[in-house]
């Protein structure tokens, strides 16, 4: 499928600007800002493309649901129930400490809407599990993927999630008046 998602990203006019280092066994990918569902087509193509097909990713349990719940499964997904507090953060952690291997993408927002906040499950996982923090931008504007050196988190909350703001603040999702601009 690679030469498919090549051309695509081709064919729409996509960069991709950073790389995963491949050397990086285990992180937390943040992938921002999330306002359409065009950026999980576009997620699984730079994916392809870069060859990172060990990357996985969390979303909401509705999609596992039949009749295409068995291709997300497929693609590397896992449900999550987002009704309510289950202990989410301590279930991945859980996961990260059981493997020498485990590469986990997700959207810090947790949803496609405009959000006041984002939600800081990743953040805490990563520096539960010891694993860095790897921003990827998706820039619907000037057609950009953009990956940022990983980091590890530190012990200032406010610091790290401040770090993250300001690199996807400027970035400017499929639907703009839902991104991160305003936080």
């Amino acid at each position: 499928m690679r030469w498919f998602w090549k051309w695509y990203l081709w064919s729409e006019g996509w960069k991709i600007e950073g790389a995963l280092p491949p050397e990086l066994k285990k992180a937390v990918i943040v992938v921002a800002p999330h306002t359409h569902w065009l950026d999980f087509v576009v997620g699984l193509a730079v994916r392809s493309v870069m060859r990172m097909t060990h990357v996985k990713f969390l979303g909401k349990a509705e999609l596992f649901k039949p009749p295409f719940g068995f291709l997300f499964k497929w693609l590397g997904g896992t449900p999550v129930d987002r009704s309510g507090s289950h202990q989410l953060v301590d279930a991945v952690v859980a996961k990260f400490d059981a493997t020498d291997e485990l590469v986990l993408a997700l959207s810090p927002e947790g949803t496609r809407k405009r959000v006041d906040r984002l939600r800081t499950g990743f953040y805490y996982i990563a520096r539960r599990s010891a694993v860095p923090i790897v921003m990827a931008a998706l820039d619907f504007e000037n057609k950009r993927v953009i990956f940022a050196p990983p980091f590890m988190p530190t012990e200032n909350d406010a610091a790290d999630i401040e770090r993250i703001l300001a690199f996807f603040r400027p970035v400017k999702g499929k639907l703009p008046q839902q991104g991160l601009g305003h936080l």
